[in-house]
C-alpha cells in the first residue's frame, strides 16, 4: 500500500526514452506542499505501459538509477489507453494500492504517419493515432479522475506537440498526429473548465 502523506503520480506511456524520462523526474520535483506532514518528500510514481516486459524493464531500470538519484517508489501497472477494458483493469489495480492520485501524466501516443500527408493517410492510421493520443488520454483521465478529487493538489499534465498548434504548427507533417494533438489539446480545455 502506498502511504497517504506521499505525492503518488501515474503516467501511462513511459516504456520510450522521452516517456522514460518524465517517469524519472516526477517524484524529483518539489513536493510536498508545506501543509503535509514532514518526512513525506520521497513520492511514488506508478510507470503504465501497454507491454509488460518493457514496463517492467523500465521500472527495473529506474528501480537501479534511485540508489543514487532518490525517485522515490517507482512500480508499473499495465494499461493500454487505446483500449477502454485495458484503462477500466488498470483502474481496479491501481485502487488496490491506493485511493488517491495526486499527478497523472498523458504521455502514451504514438506517431505513425511521419513521411505521409493528408490526401494519402489511410483512415486505418487516423483511427488508431486518434484513439491512443486522444481518446486514451480522456478516458485515462475520466477513470482516474475519482482518485484525482481526493488528493490536495490534484493535476491532470496532457503531453501535447508543436504539431497539435493551429498557427505555425506541422505545415503538412505527420497529419494524423498532428491533428491529434491538436484535438488533446481541446481534451485539455475541456477537464480544465470541468475541473
Amino acid at each position: 500500500d502506498l502511504q497517504p502523506c506521499r505525492r503518488i503520480d501515474l503516467s501511462p506511456g513511459n516504456t520510450k526514452p522521452r516517456g522514460y524520462s518524465v517517469a524519472a523526474r516526477r517524484p524529483r520535483l518539489p513536493w510536498p506542499p508545506p501543509r503535509l506532514p514532514e518526512g513525506c518528500i520521497r513520492g511514488a510514481t506508478i510507470l503504465g505501459a501497454r507491454d509488460e516486459r518493457a514496463g517492467q524493464a523500465a521500472v527495473q531500470k529506474l528501480n537501479k538509477e534511485d540508489e543514487k538519484e532518490d525517485y522515490g517508489e517507482i512500480a508499473f501497472i499495465k494499461i493500454d489507453v487505446s483500449k477502454p477494458d485495458s484503462i477500466r483493469r488498470a483502474a481496479e489495480e491501481f485502487s488496490r494500492s491506493t485511493d488517491r492520485l495526486d499527478v497523472l501524466v498523458n504521455n502514451a501516443g504514438i506517431l505513425l504517419d511521419d513521411d505521409k500527408d493528408v490526401l494519402t493517410t489511410t483512415p486505418e492510421i487516423f483511427e488508431t493515432t486518434l484513439r491512443t493520443n486522444t481518446v486514451g488520454a480522456l478516458l485515462v483521465s475520466q477513470a482516474f479522475v475519482p482518485f484525482l478529487k481526493k488528493s490536495d493538489a490534484p493535476r491532470i499534465v496532457n503531453v501535447s506537440s508543436g504539431g497539435g498548434q493551429l498557427a505555425d504548427g506541422a505545415d503538412g507533417w505527420a497529419p494524423a498526429y498532428c491533428i491529434s494533438k491538436t484535438a488533446l489539446n481541446g481534451v485539455t480545455g475541456q477537464f480544465a473548465a470541468a475541473l
